[in-house]
């Protein structure tokens, strides 16, 4: 039942109006009391607590000092002077200082009076000041209980010009608890507030804005953490539950002669023990009769690529065809070109589709997938496109599905009658919490094993005027027969500027490696394909040493003769960036080496990025300090997929929350999976709300 309260729109709550609920739209995409009531406070200040003025540091936050008032003054004219007020305690002092309503402040101060101050404290001129205090005249009263923690929330300076900073929203917010009509319904059972110790909605929601003590802050945040990672949980699990029992699946029973072949006289080296176990997991999903929706993860080189070519063999036993749909042309023709070479002594017909595929090209690919002539289909997006129509698809794998967005993955269902089995890939490890969090319909696989022989990739971090000493290096390692890439950043935002810094670097390296001893390479993505694939052509034939290059060679290049990587300018890249760059070496049995150079100044989260990367090659663990520095924000394309827009829980620090909401999630729907049961109308009900807001992509996450 909906809370007509909670849905009344915002410019109806006292303090509002029609311009201030304009704002908060704009500004907070606040339009309701319900959304207002889940703006929460970012930060509390202990009103019962004071600082001296010698305590303060570049950490302090908001504090509150008790202090008198030595010297006033105002600086400058009208109508830009400002008030200076002086206050002193026993350890020091410090100015406060006000810029607007100078005359009103002024007349209110009075000198020597002590005075509480509540404030953010500001270095100017290396001194400290607080713009627009607070100040009250002391008190031996003590403060009401719901004032003592004081509630701080975001604003915009938009906000503020109209009085909505972090008081006048406190304001409004304490408007709304106060109203009589104000109630929030309860969203979780008797059971689950009981067995969990966990406090009623309306409780949470009062405490979370205004708490009357630190315990009961501490509940209500607990409360509604677990209550926004419950209903992720919940609506994921009944998802996979509907899956199972909805979508029937191809039954590959037969593992025959081409897996055979392939396997026994086709394979020049031995799988890994990870490579067996998740290829005997996906087996069990292809024979099961439901159809496979399964998350492979793997560090870049664990071996997804032939895990999948034999998931592939498996459906072609079973006279099914498969695809495969990567994100670049790149990455496309890679794969085409490393699977049609394990595949070159078979009778299995391979051929790839992309955007530049000519049409008389297609006419005869799409004839050939109609008449079942295609075994297997490799290519970018084009997949996905109306005209392209198979006999019998049976197997869809998707690599790099977070590159993709949900509505065009979801077209792939459309290929059957009967929904085609899944295997998504990603050489980007998922944190635990976040593959919990997004990808919780899916059932997870990991190849956690690299192939043997290979060698860890040493990983050092340069500064700018180190140039000498990075290609002394690499002119070693060329005359021991090597190739390198030296990779430069490139950003939407400034690509003229970033490729006049790729052509200057280019020069640059062209000058430290002339020709005729040395060739040098370059790609990026502005050339046109033809010239991007003639120099790859070139680098991956040996006929040049060194590819300079931006991000485009991120994912699909695979040149085991290439063993260093130089990355300029590495602060500018994100961390699971750095990892995907650094593993297009240590492809081979040859040492490799990834260089970071860097400028001097280093902000402290690319300070941290570079000391990950130099430290581990460990790709979970990167992939966990990644979700530390950025948070779930947009990894993984969370931010498409509609499910991670969380607004009181933290993936890093709530981990044990998570696992306790995802626990109690999976056992509901076990006992109740369409969620029928009486004692679940409540869930059923929220979850229905939530749904509104949501286009179901959880089948094809």
């Amino acid at each position: 039942m909906a809370n007509t309260f909670l849905e009344t729109p915002v410019e109806y709550l006292k303090g509002v109006g029609s311009t201030r609920a304009e704002l908060l739209r704009k500004e907070l995409n606040l339009k309701t009391f319900g959304e207002l009531l889940t703006f929460f406070p970012f930060r509390y200040v202990d009103r019962s607590k004071f600082y001296l003025i010698s305590e303060i540091t570049d950490d302090s936050a908001y504090i509150q000092l008790k202090a008198k008032i030595v010297r006033i003054q105002t600086v400058g004219k009208a109508p830009h002077e400002r008030l200076v007020a002086t206050i002193r305690d026993s350890s020091g002092e410090i100015d406060l200082v006000w810029f607007q309503g100078v005359k009103w402040v002024l007349e209110m101060l009075t000198p020597l009076q002590e005075y509480v101050v509540f404030g953010k404290p500001a270095l100017f001129n290396g001194r400290w000041n607080i713009p627009h205090p607070e100040l009250e005249i002391p008190t031996t009263k003590p403060l009401p209980l719901n004032e003592t923690m004081r509630p701080i929330y975001n604003s915009t300076e938009k906000l503020k010009n109209k009085g909505l900073d972090f008081k006048g929203i406190g304001r409004i917010m304490k408007n709304l608890l106060l109203n009589e009509k104000f109630v929030v319904p309860e969203n979780l059972t008797p059971d689950i507030l009981q067995n969990l110790r966990l406090i009623n909605r309306q409780e949470a929601f009062t405490n979370i804005h205004f708490p009357q003590s630190p315990d009961l802050l501490r509940k209500a945040q607990t409360r509604l953490k677990f209550e926004e990672l419950f209903f992720i949980q919940l609506r994921l699990a009944k998802q996979r539950s509907g899956r199972l029992l909805k979508h029937e699946g191809h039954r590959f029973l037969r593992v025959g002669e081409h897996v055979n072949q392939f396997y026994h006289h086709h394979l020049s080296f031995e799988l890994t023990n990870a490579q067996k176990r998740v290829i005997k997991e996906i087996r069990a999903d292809l024979g099961s009769g439901n159809q496979m929706n399964r998350l492979l993860q793997g560090d870049v080189g664990s071996g997804k690529t032939l895990v999948a070519l034999m998931t592939m063999l498996i459906a072609l036993d079973n006279d099914y065809q498969s695809c495969l749909m990567a994100p670049t042309e790149i990455l496309a023709r890679q794969h085409f070109a490393n699977i049609s070479q394990m595949l070159s002594d078979l009778d299995i017909r391979v051929r790839i589709l992309t955007g530049n595929t000519k049409a008389a090209e297609r006419r005869e690919l799409q004839e050939g997938l109609m008449n079942g002539d295609i075994h297997l289909l490799i290519g970018t997006h084009a997949l996905i496109e109306e005209n392209v129509q198979f006999k019998k698809l049976g197997l869809v794998v998707i690599d790099e599905q977070h590159r993709f967005g949900v509505a065009q993955r979801a077209k792939l269902w459309e290929k059957n009658v009967i929904t085609p089995h899944i295997l998504v890939m990603t050489a980007t490890p998922i944190p635990r919490t976040l593959a919990m969090t997004l990808y919780g319909d899916l059932d997870t696989s990991i190849i956690d094993e690299l192939p043997p022989g290979r060698k860890s990739i040493v990983t050092r971090h340069l500064y700018e005027p180190d140039h000498g000493k990075v290609f002394s290096f690499i002119r070693g390692k060329i005359q021991e027969g090597r190739q390198v890439y030296i990779v430069y950043p490139l950003i939407q935002e400034s690509e003229t500027l970033d490729l006049k810094n790729l052509t200057d670097g280019y020069q640059h390296v062209v000058a430290a490696f002339p020709a005729p001893e040395f060739t040098v390479g370059m790609v990026h993505g502005k050339m046109k394909q033809k010239e991007k694939d003639a120099e790859m052509k070139r680098f991956i034939e040996k006929k040049s040493q060194i590819l300079v290059a931006t991000t485009v060679i991120e994912v699909g290049v695979d040149v085991p003769n290439a063993s260093v990587m130089v990355i300029e300018n590495a602060e500018r890249f994100g961390l699971s960036q750095l990892h995907q760059l650094r593993g297009r070496v240590g492809r081979g049995s040859d040492q490799s080496y990834c260089i970071l150079v860097s400028g001097f100044e280093l902000s402290a989260e690319a300070r941290k990025r570079i000391a990950t990367m130099v430290r581990t090659t460990d790709g979970f663990e990167i992939a966990e300090t990644d979700l530390q520095i950025r948070g779930p924000g947009d990894l993984q394309g969370t931010q498409q997929s509609g499910v991670l827009d969380l607004r009181i829980a933290d993936l890093v620090k709530d981990e044990k929350i998570l696992k306790y909401a995802r626990s109690v999630a999976t056992d509901i729907i076990q006992d109740d999976p369409v969620l029928a049961k009486s004692k679940n109308d409540i869930l059923a009900r929220h979850l229905l709300q939530i749904d509104r807001n949501h286009q179901n992509w959880g089948l094809i996450s």
